[in-house]
């Protein structure tokens, strides 16, 4: 009788002994899921009020800025003709830069990491160098070669090609950046499966190479004309700064800033910084179209 009541007493122990066990993992689990939540919300607890701070409260300030002598008065300072042509001259020479560096940046790009030349550290650190300099040294820059002591005596200061070369100098960078990594991680298995079936090279960039970069070519692009629509170091020493023919937005809203018209300055510089946003967002969705095979 006793050795049969102690079996049955272990035999009812063993149960909530393996029981223990099994709820122990459960609730080291638990507490680890708590403190990646709790880790979780720390990291983006800082990242939103580091952008806060850096970003939206100096953004909400400028936009408050430029309307506070009321809505007339904004439309009044973006509308003023000089300040029109400004914005029009600013878009069309930063899109002319953006799409040349597309092409260009997109070949050396392609050179860099598919071929192999003596030089080659040099060139990658010459196309840096726009990072590294001073804008208004990039302007003078610029000015040494391109201006009334050119070496090759081109002239062509104070005059609208030289907005635009002095942004093709600073904005270079950019789309060779973005397209490189995509480059060198592309599968040339692709590639040559395409040649053995007959298909030419300009078919074979068409078809496989160019779908796999293009989104790191529309970053490069709206990266580089985000860069050029602000310019202001490398443009305001070559430009000349003359209303309505070489007079850039970004200019045009340091000599408001500067002339007591704060308010007007900050007016253009909504509008600046709208349309910077919205071709953000325009590529953004370009570039999310051309991607949608590879996240379905």
């Amino acid at each position: 009788m006793g050795g049969s009541s102690r079996s049955k007493r272990l035999s009812e122990d063993r149960p909530l002994a393996s029981t223990g066990l099994a709820l122990r993992p459960r609730r080291s689990r638990s507490v680890l899921h708590s403190s990646e939540r709790a880790a979780t919300a720390l990291s983006l607890g800082f990242v939103t009020a580091f952008l806060t701070v850096i970003v939206a409260l100096p953004i909400a300030a400028l936009i408050w800025a430029s309307k506070k002598r009321g809505g007339s008065d904004f439309w009044q300072a973006v509308s003023n003709p000089e300040a029109v042509a400004a914005l029009k001259l600013t878009i069309s020479v930063a899109v002319i830069a953006a799409l040349v560096n597309a092409v260009f940046g997109t070949i050396i790009a392609w050179v860099l990491v598919r071929d192999e030349f003596r030089g080659k550290s040099i060139v990658n650190a010459l196309i840096d160098l726009p990072f590294a300099l001073p804008t208004i040294v990039a302007g003078l820059v610029v000015l040494a070669f391109y201006g009334t002591s050119s070496p090759l005596g081109i002239n062509v200061a104070f005059t609208r090609t030289a907005i635009v070369l002095a942004l093709l100098f600073v904005t270079l960078p950019f789309v060779v950046r973005t397209v490189q990594p995509v480059l060198i991680e592309l599968d040339k298995d692709m590639e040559e499966a395409a040649r053995s079936l007959g298909a030419d090279e300009f078919t074979v960039f068409r078809r496989i190479v160019l779908p796999s970069i293009l989104p790191g070519i529309l970053s490069g692009v709206t990266m580089a004309f985000a860069r050029a629509i602000g310019e202001i170091g490398a443009i305001v020493l070559i430009s000349g700064n003359l209303p309505y023919k070489t007079e850039v937005s970004s200019v045009y809203i340091f000599l408001r800033n500067q002339g007591g018209d704060p308010a007007g300055a900050s007016a253009v510089a909504v509008v600046l910084l709208s349309i910077s946003f919205a071709v953000l967002l325009a590529v953004g969705g370009v570039r999310r179209f051309a991607t949608r095979y590879e996240r379905a």
